[in-house]
């Protein structure tokens, strides 16, 4: 799939909400224009965040124009094997199954949650 990103809810929240640093911005801005893709655990924790109505249809903007990544049976597989190893929450096992399965690099702010997984591309959108 080439050089791609896979965006963490964290990222999805800070970026929409413009917490990112203008560096950080733009480098979204940029991921966002081109093609944003998500796992089903993120469109999930978006838009199973409570909030106001206009943000949530800011959230749901957002989720209807990104290529959501669902539960295919190698992502489920690379998950449990992630779980075994690194015993990481489910949600980002799945997300990082997501992204290893897809040749992706996460975009959170969360890095540290995904360091011990072997051969995962992490970069952190404040530090872009």
């Amino acid at each position: 799939m080439g050089k791609g990103y896979l965006i963490d809810s964290n990222a999805v929240i800070d970026y929409l909400s413009g917490k990112l640093n203008p560096k950080g911005m733009n480098f979204m801005h940029e991921v966002v224009n081109s093609v944003p893709c998500i796992s089903v655990i993120t469109q999930i924790e978006v838009l199973g965040y409570k909030t106001n109505q206009e943000a949530y249809k800011l959230l749901t903007g957002f989720v209807d124009d990104a290529v959501v990544f669902e539960l295919s049976e190698e992502v489920v597989e690379k998950t449990i094997r992630i779980r075994k190893d690194t015993k990481i929450k489910i949600p980002d096992a799945v997300i990082a199954a997501t992204a290893l399965v897809n040749e992706l690099t996460i975009i959170t702010r969360n890095t540290k949650d995904f360091e011990k997984i072997k051969g995962l591309k992490v970069i952190n959108p404040y530090n872009a």
